[in-house]
């Protein structure tokens, strides 16, 4: 036999009372509930910065790059949706997803210049540097 603690002036349990709870708060859940942190690498070579971010199953429209203050702000928004009907039963999915990174430049990078390219679940984004920026190749100075 199990117990079941019971409020005289309610016909249900205590246990269902805290899950209808659960359930009448759910517009209150956190705005991040569907939101993911994509990873990410930074790479700098002489010439430029690239940005590398892992985001598969997103499609080139689904992404929103915008520069404001030298803060340049990453942001993809992704929704599926899948049905599955068969003479006996039907399913139904959604999926959403969403993320925002925002980065920082140096002020070596030339704003009017940046790229993205999105192939094979990789966002790469091209940060060109300034020529003033970019490494010179060394040169041997003769003496006369």
């Amino acid at each position: 036999m199990t117990l079941v603690k019971r409020n005289p002036k309610e016909s249900l349990p205590s246990l269902f009372n805290s899950l209808f709870e659960e359930f009448a708060n759910f517009d209150k859940l956190d705005k991040n509930f569907n939101k993911f942190v994509p990873a990410v690498n930074v790479a700098e070579s002489d010439k430029d910065y690239t940005i590398e971010v892992s985001v598969p199953g997103f499609k080139k429209e689904d992404f929103n790059i915008r520069l404001d203050n030298d803060v340049l702000t990453i942001s993809g928004e992704h929704k599926a949706e899948e049905e599955d009907k068969n003479k006996n039963y039907t399913r139904k999915e959604f999926h959403y997803s969403s993320f925002e990174r925002s980065f920082t430049l140096p002020e070596t990078v030339n704003t009017d210049a940046i790229d993205a390219k999105y192939e094979n679940g990789i966002l790469n984004i091209i940060l060109p540097k300034k020529e003033e920026a970019q490494v010179k190749p060394a040169k041997e100075i003769k003496v006369s």
